[in-house]
C-alpha cells in the first residue's frame, strides 16, 4: 500500500529560504573574485558553521564560544542576503569585502574545529556534594510511614453447644417401686442403697436409672 506524501508548509518554506540564501552567498562570493567551484563552496561553509554552532548550543547553552561562532555565521549569511538586495554594486565590490570573503575559509575552519573539539564542561564536585546533602535533608525530613496495624487472625465461629438431652419422665409407679427397694435395703443393712446396685436391681436403661437415682437422691 503506497503512502501519500503530504507537503509540509514549514519544510517548503525552509527549502525556499535555504535556496535563496545559498544563491545570495554564491553571487557575493563570485562578485568578490571567487569563481568556479569556490563560489559554490562558500554558501556550504557558512551554513555548516551555522548548523555546527546551533548544535553546540543545544547541548551547552552557556558556551560563549558557541554563541560567538553562531553570531559570526549568522552575520555572514544575513550580510550576503542584504548586500545582494541592490545595496551593493556587485560589479564593483570594495576591497574590504574582498578581504573578508578571501579570509572566510580560514575563519570558518577555525570555528568548526573549535566547536567540534571543545571539551564539555566537567561536573562541579562541590555542586554535586551540595545536591547530595540537600537530598539527604529532604529524605530525613520526610515523615516515616505509619506502622501497619497488626493483623488479627480471623477466628472461626464457635460451634453452638449441643442442647442437653431432656431427662426421661419416670412414671410414678416405677418411682414408688424403686423407693420401696431402697427403703428395704436401708432397713436390712442400715445404709443407703448404692445407685449402681439399684440400677442393677431394676434392670432399666441408663437414662431412666439415672433419673430415678437423682430423684431418690441415692449415693
Amino acid at each position: 500500500m503506497s503512502r501519500s506524501i503530504r507537503p509540509d508548509a514549514v519544510l517548503i518554506q525552509a527549502v525556499i529560504a535555504g535556496a535563496l540564501s545559498f544563491a545570495h552567498l554564491h553571487d557575493l562570493a563570485e562578485a568578490a573574485g571567487q569563481s568556479g567551484w569556490k563560489a559554490w563552496a562558500y554558501p556550504i561553509s557558512v551554513d555548516l558553521l551555522l548548523v555546527a554552532a546551533w548544535r553546540r548550543l543545544r547541548t551547552a547553552r552557556r558556551d560563549r564560544s558557541a554563541w560567538t561562532w553562531f553570531v559570526i555565521a549568522l552575520a555572514a549569511s544575513l550580510g550576503a542576503n542584504v548586500a545582494t538586495a541592490g545595496l551593493l554594486d556587485l560589479h564593483d565590490v570594495p576591497a574590504w569585502l574582498r578581504i573578508l570573503v578571501a579570509g572566510w575559509p580560514a575563519l570558518a575552519f577555525l570555528g568548526g574545529t573549535l566547536l567540534v573539539h571543545s571539551p564539555t564542561q566537567p561536573p562541579d564536585p562541590a555542586a554535586e556534594e551540595v545536591a547530595a546533602q540537600e537530598a539527604d535533608v529532604h529524605r530525613a525530613d520526610a515523615p516515616e510511614p505509619a506502622p501497619a496495624p497488626p493483623t488479627v487472625p480471623e477466628l472461626a465461629p464457635a460451634a453452638d453447644p449441643a442442647p442437653p438431652a431432656a431427662a426421661p419422665v419416670v412414671p410414678a409407679a416405677l418411682l414408688d417401686h424403686a423407693r420401696k427397694i431402697a427403703d428395704a435395703h436401708r432397713a436390712s443393712t442400715g445404709t443407703p442403697m448404692p445407685a449402681d446396685a439399684l440400677t442393677a436391681r431394676l434392670g432399666l436403661p441408663a437414662p431412666m436409672a439415672d433419673a430415678i437415682t437423682t430423684q431418690l437422691q441415692l449415693a
